[in-house]
């Protein structure tokens, strides 16, 4: 194994690639694990949710090698580890999960009972989520192996379509998980808030389903005009401050089958200040009576950058009697991974759904990583894939 090298936090605003340390058989409590493989990381991904690390809205420390989006190649395994063999490629899901407590077994990997002290649920390279080191790296480790990676039948196959491949690990279970908890059925129609990554992949997986139209909301035009052209409705936020009558020029009524948030708490207003719940209430709105509301997006339990007290600790104002007066049900949290990637890869394969297209994919190398942030941070309609090794290039 060469010198590692990752993709650091330093402060607010700022993140720079450097040598990191090279992985270990160890959780991090320092503890010998024989579960573990060592990954040569083929790909890995900006998300957005590393993004409100970077911008200093979360309680992140400095030092932490960031990335939870990861593609890789095994070549070390530990003594445990009996499904996997050295050579193979797999898909990383972001959540860690052991395989064993009630809730793994249960099949709600996101919220794992195990893997952090803190609280339910573990990631990789995330701030409060057990200390595992992140994958935007050249190696990393990864526990629990036989449980939690999935791998690609045929290699060859798997590279021709790797930036396909690498949004399994995330962005396209969740936007397929918001789609679902949505109630997304053939003939739906669907409003989904915010034309990012995870935005356009709750569409893609809407299409997927059968959804009969699928519109994205949103005030950055770029992001629109790329909806627009992958097939969607876009709806510019920043035009319109009427939600419901947006939609009613779309469809002809201003209510929707089912809505997908993939927003989260750093949600804009109309005026383009900070209102962390007017996604949320906005979609009280718009959804029918006993509709759905799948949220994907991520909220927080603390917001250091809020603009008001309440925020900072989590607490929103929500219109909930809306909600409930009118019998909608609201799914939240983390996606279990391990639920839908084995199936949304067969898609993948068989040429089902070209998310690399739809998320508009660009692969960079490590070593641009913060010039890829601070783009996305823009609001570039682009999902950055990050290449430590040179390789994706050659498999394109």
């Amino acid at each position: 194994m060469s010198k590692n090298r990752g993709v650091i936090y330093v402060k607010p605003g700022e993140v720079q690639v450097g040598d990191i340390a090279d992985p270990k058989f160890e959780n991090p409590a320092g503890r010998k694990i024989d579960h573990a493989v060592i990954l040569k990381v083929v790909s890995t991904n900006i998300c957005g949710s590393d993004q409100h690390m970077v911008r200093g809205r979360t309680s992140a420390p400095p030092g932490m090698v960031l990335g939870h989006e990861i593609t890789g190649e095994v070549i070390e395994r530990g003594s445990d580890v009996e499904m996997l063999e050295v050579g193979d490629l797999v898909s990383v899901p972001f959540n860690v999960a052991c395989g064993r407590c009630r809730t793994c077994r249960e099949g709600d990997t996101g919220v794992c009972l195990t893997v952090n002290p803190g609280r339910a649920g573990g990631a990789y390279g995330y701030v409060d989520m057990g200390g595992w080191i992140g994958g935007q790296a050249r190696y990393v480790m990864v526990p629990y192996a036989d449980f939690n990676l999935l791998k690609f039948p045929d290699k060859d196959k798997a590279m021709a379509k790797i930036m396909d491949l690498t949004m399994l690990t995330d962005i396209l279970p969740t936007g397929y998980h918001g789609a679902l908890s949505a109630g997304v059925k053939p003939g739906s129609t669907v409003y989904i808030a915010g034309a990012g990554p995870v935005g356009l992949a709750a569409a893609a997986s809407a299409q997927l389903i059968g959804a009969a139209v699928i519109m994205i909301g949103d005030m950055n035009k770029e992001r629109l005009a790329h909806a627009k052209e992958v097939g969607f409705e876009p709806i510019d936020l920043a035009a319109h401050d009427r939600l419901g009558e947006q939609v009613a020029a779309i469809i002809g009524v201003p209510t929707v089958d089912s809505v997908v948030d993939a927003v989260g708490f750093e949600a804009k207003g109309h005026a383009g200040t900070d209102q962390p719940a007017v996604v949320l209430n906005q979609a009280m709105e718009i959804i029918r009576p006993a509709g759905a509301i799948g949220i994907p997006g991520l909220y927080v339990t603390e917001d250091p950058g809020a603009h008001d007290e309440a925020a900072k600790t989590g607490n929103l104002s929500l219109r909930l009697g809306l909600g409930w007066s009118k019998s909608n049900s609201f799914h939240t949290g983390q996606t279990p991974v391990l639920r839908y990637n084995r199936q949304l890869m067969v898609a993948l394969l068989n040429d089902r759904l070209p998310i690399a297209k739809i998320v508009n994919a660009k692969a960079i190398d490590l070593e641009e990583a913060p010039r890829g942030y601070a783009e996305f941070d823009k609001g570039m309609a682009v999902k950055f894939v990050l290449d430590p090794h040179g390789v994706l290039g050659r498999a394109a």
